[in-house]
């Protein structure tokens, strides 16, 4: 049987931690920040967890992860 591909982007964004949870960068905090709160950028400058409905079609994109 062939091996299986890894969506490359996935790849690029998400890890797995050795408990299972995937870890991810949080978004918004490229461009257009005046109108942010500093209290919303400081919170998403520290990384996020995908959430538990988003995990199975998370996994599945990474197969060997």
């Amino acid at each position: 049987m062939p091996k299986m591909k890894t969506k490359r982007a996935a790849a690029k964004r998400f890890k797995l931690t050795a408990t299972g949870k995937i870890k991810m960068k949080k978004a918004g905090l490229r461009h257009i920040l005046t109108k942010q709160s500093p209290a919303t950028k400081r919170n998403r400058r520290k990384g996020g967890y995908v959430a538990a409905v988003d995990e199975r079609q998370t996994k599945r994109m990474l197969p060997y992860a």
